[in-house]
């Protein structure tokens, strides 16, 4: 047992949750990671591998027994996202995002709306999570989608971008800003379109360096009508649950990121013990070993600090944006370099196709990307050292 493995066995899982985990790591292993490549150069959803998910009922770890879920422990659906994750990168964006996307609705719906629509999710539909805009990305208050009241329901127009599902989404959790609001930041709330919607329409998809057989959509809203029962909480309560959201979110993308990094090590660790060069086997040089030393001390000190999050929420802790901004910003820097390390340490076979280094090192950069550039995290984590009583 190597020191990942025994770091993985010190995550207080219930036996349930153990087996479940040993069971999204088969699948995994045996039906996810085979069909990844093939995927990713065909940039296809993998409705294959969403049906074999859909089959262990993994969405139910997140709903409610209430609404036809079978709730477990965040530390087990972190847990399982890292599988995913490792096997494809694509298949854990696209699962993970069920939870960021339908974790507000779990947690501030009312309770017509979850008896409506949760069951739906626990059965194995998906989610998307539709905030960003062209011109607001890491600052969401800069969003302009309108949302405007009318009756019965509410009248949408806007758009969205970068949206993880958002072609393929049975529900989406969309932000944008209440007419008749007129501070920017308290006018943002939040409502759940459901699909085939009249004027809500895909306008495309983006064709990506990396998780590529995971659809991101460019959509529109054009005088789209949602019912009023569909909006989250009342108006201007839509940061609030926007902040909750990423609080749980960011976490869950460390999570994503961790299984790109396992894999990548785990790879590398595999070819510089068989590639020989001048004699000795890769590993044997002590420049290798060095190298080797940094990146296993930092994953294992990431994958912790992981646990340790894992242990906050399901804790009942509630602020824990700062813990959740240095995962994020820490694990997707180590996805990165130890991706990057990966590929240069296969010299150049690590460059082709043939070896999955190659997508690895592609699937790692995003991570550095989305729920927060992590300069913006830099930036929340150093911000929060201010002594506010001495500068106000």
């Amino acid at each position: 047992m190597n020191v990942f493995e025994r770091l993985d066995q010190t995550l207080a899982l219930q036996d349930e949750e153990r087996m479940i985990v040993e069971s999204v790591r088969t699948l995994a292993r045996e039906v996810i990671a085979p069909r990844a490549a093939e995927l990713d150069r065909a940039a296809r959803f993998p409705r294959d591998n969403v049906k074999a998910i859909n089959a262990l009922g993994l969405n139910a770890m997140f709903i409610p027994e209430a609404y036809g879920g079978l709730p477990m422990s965040y530390a087990a659906y972190l847990a399982c996202v890292r599988e995913i994750s490792q096997a494809c990168a694509a298949t854990g964006i696209i699962w993970a995002t069920n939870f960021h996307g339908i974790k507000p609705l779990v947690d501030f719906g009312a309770e017509e709306q979850k008896m409506r629509l949760l069951p739906r999710i626990a059965q194995g539909g998906l989610v998307a999570l539709a905030i960003t805009e062209p011109a607001a990305g890491s600052d969401a208050t800069g969003m302009k989608t309108r949302l405007r009241p009318e009756g019965d329901h509410i009248v949408v127009d806007g758009g969205k971008t970068f949206i993880t599902n958002g072609d393929v989404a049975d529900l989406i959790l969309l932000f944008g800003k209440w007419s008749g609001i007129d501070d920017e930041r308290k006018s943002i709330s939040a409502l759940i379109l459901e699909k085939g919607t009249p004027g809500f329409s895909v306008v495309r998809t983006e064709d990506k360096m990396g998780i590529r057989a995971s659809g991101t959509a460019t959509l529109e809203f054009d005088g789209c009508r949602v019912p009023r029962a569909n909006l989250l909480g009342e108006p201007g309560d839509g940061l609030e649950l926007l902040l909750a959201s990423l609080n749980k979110s960011r976490p869950s993308v460390a999570a994503h990121a961790l299984g790109i990094a396992r894999a990548a090590f785990e790879d590398s660790v595999a070819y510089i013990n068989e590639r020989r060069q001048s004699g000795r086997r890769i590993i044997e040089f002590q420049g290798i070993q060095f190298l080797l030393a940094d990146l296993a001390a930092e994953l294992a000190q990431c994958e912790a600090w992981l646990w340790h999050v894992a242990r906050l929420v399901d804790g009942g802790a509630q602020d824990i944006g700062i813990e959740a901004s240095m995962l994020k910003l820490r694990a997707s820097d180590l996805a990165m370099r130890i991706a990057t390390e990966a590929v240069q340490l296969h010299g150049g076979y690590g460059y082709c196709k043939d070896y999955r280094v190659e997508r690895l090192m592609r699937d790692a950069k995003i991570t550095q990307i989305w729920e927060g550039t992590n300069q913006i995290h830099r930036q929340l984590i150093g911000r929060s050292f201010i002594d506010k009583a001495k500068h106000g």
